[in-house]
């Protein structure tokens, strides 16, 4: 997979100073980024909080709406909906039916998403495999959970919402910070997981906001945005012997992420352990990140192209043929009749608990005899008081 001159641009308005009226202006989000990641590897996107690290992520999954240029492909065909169906997009939230059990939720996503090719039998087995793969096999039976009723931790959650994305075998896999609002230990084995899933030959995006040192060394490669901007591609372990090679370099002991980050926000490393960093002005801030931007343009960005280069003359010996392959994967798996049955009765199953309580049904038999009462046998004169 890869990605080249990636741009993306959003209209603002804003109140005029003169007459009242709106002026319309652009917004550039995603500047000019490239990068390949292939089969085996996981590629994390770092940045500060509105770097752009979502919207690229939603770029490449072919979700993003909008004024955006530049070229995605996957093993040298453009990006497609025949592609987009063979990926799976994790969200950063989880969105889960919460009286649902794990093994329900992933049931009802695979007779969604699996094709009628498959058995129910098939369906329920691959079901099985994902909940053994992901170590889920202790809450199978647990329900997801909400803010009314605990249930699954977040790890497991989280597990879960990546268990409906691998019931499809996908071989593109992106995740939108997997890690957020879980502790270290959980996020590492959240990370171990996907790790392990890269292994298998799956080429894995995902974007991470603070990593750890331990999670940060779990990465293949890394993208590093500065306010849409580009200021590193490569491995995650040269990182900071690029940093170092054009003027910004630090102790060895410190947390790679840690300074990536320092780094994207215009944050040099002779301000990090002084008290100076707090009275950094704006200005030296972006003379910081000019300085890195122009340092990619330099030494990185004639490198990347190269790169893509070569990859492309490697998808094109590697491509597959079939047009007409594609133009059938673009047809639904299921049936709108078999959809609409799971939908009705994943529905019942949620509301189960809510709507068919012994409470329920009792105040709606209470109401309705007291009601039918009230009327019993009114005169017709009396037709007016009804």
């Amino acid at each position: 997979s890869q990605f080249e001159e990636i741009v993306y641009k959003v209209k603002l308005e804003q109140k005029g100073s003169c007459w009242g009226g709106w002026i319309t202006r652009e917004k550039t989000i995603l500047n000019g980024i490239s990068g390949v990641v292939y089969p085996g590897e996981i590629l994390a996107m770092l940045g500060p909080s509105g770097s752009g690290k979502t919207t690229l992520l939603t770029a490449l999954g072919g979700r993003l709406t909008g004024k955006l240029s530049g070229k995605i492909t996957y093993n040298g065909q453009p990006f497609c909906g025949a592609i987009k169906r063979r990926a799976g997009f994790v969200a950063q939230d989880d969105v889960l039916y919460p009286h649902l059990t794990v093994t329900e939720t992933l049931l009802f996503t695979a007779l969604l998403r699996l094709p009628n090719s498959l058995s129910r039998d098939e369906k329920v087995q691959h079901v099985e495999r994902v909940i053994a793969e992901l170590g889920l096999t202790r809450c199978r039976n647990s329900m997801i959970g909400g803010p009314l009723f605990r249930g699954i931790s977040g790890g497991e959650k989280k597990r879960v919402s990546i268990g409906q994305e691998m019931l499809i075998n996908p071989s593109l896999l992106l995740l939108d910070e997997p890690t957020s609002g879980l502790d270290s230990t959980t996020a590492q084995r959240i990370l171990t997981t996907i790790k392990r899933l890269a292994s298998g030959g799956r080429t894995v995006v995902t974007t991470i906001h603070q990593p750890s040192s331990r999670l940060y060394h779990m990465f293949d490669k890394v993208v590093l945005l500065s306010e849409g901007s580009p200021i590193y591609y490569g491995s995650a372990s040269a990182a900071l012997e690029y940093f170092s090679s054009i003027g910004f370099s630090t102790s060895m002991t410190v947390n790679p992420a840690d300074l990536l980050l320092d780094l994207a926000n215009g944050i040099g490393p002779d301000f990090i352990h002084s008290v100076e960093q707090v009275e950094s002005t704006e200005q030296e801030q972006k003379s910081v990140k000019d300085a890195l931007i122009s340092a990619y343009e330099k030494n990185i960005s004639t490198r990347l192209k190269a790169e893509l280069c070569n990859s492309d003359v490697n998808s094109g010996m590697n491509a597959k043929e079939p047009s007409a392959r594609n133009d059938k994967s673009e047809q639904w798996c299921t049936s709108w009749w078999h959809q609409f049955k799971v939908l009705l009765q994943r529905g019942v199953r949620e509301r189960r608990y809510e709507a068919f309580n012994r409470l329920r049904i009792f105040q709606v038999i209470s109401v309705a005899v007291l009601g039918g009462l009230l009327w019993w046998h009114t005169p017709a004169s009396h037709i007016s008081d009804r």
